[in-house]
């Protein structure tokens, strides 16, 4: 369901959420690679375990973000209403050499963590 209608207290929500650099890290994350968990986030932001859940906390509360549990991991991701505005923001800050950073270390974690799954299915079958 997309945001039919945009309104002041909805606004003030987003903006808020966008005034901590940290807050902003975590959501271009999460607009860019739509499902992330936190001890993701806490590598890639290289922050501790407090700080990303405090920002989490409140990015929920705020109502922008969903969570599922599978196993013992809870994964984040954007609710779809604040996508468009979200995604519209971004656009704007595409450029930013910090953003840019933690984009490519999730493309790294990623790409190792897919590695250590193809050689260990590998391993298994031999």
């Amino acid at each position: 369901m997309r945001l039919k209608k945009f309104n002041i207290e909805y606004g003030k929500t987003i903006f808020k959420s966008f005034s901590d650099v940290s807050r902003i890290r975590i959501l271009n994350i999460l607009s860019k690679k739509k499902e992330v968990s936190i001890s993701d986030l806490e590598m890639i932001l290289n922050f501790t375990q407090t700080k990303t859940s405090r920002h989490i906390y409140y990015l929920k509360n705020s109502g922008l973000l969903n969570s599922k549990n599978i196993d013992q991991f809870i994964f984040y991701s954007l609710r779809e209403e604040a996508l468009d505005i979200i995604d519209q923001i971004f656009e704007f800050l595409d450029k930013d050499d910090q953003l840019k950073k933690d984009l490519d270390t999730y493309d790294t974690m990623f790409s190792n963590r897919e590695l250590a799954k193809n050689k260990i299915e590998l391993k298994t079958w031999k």
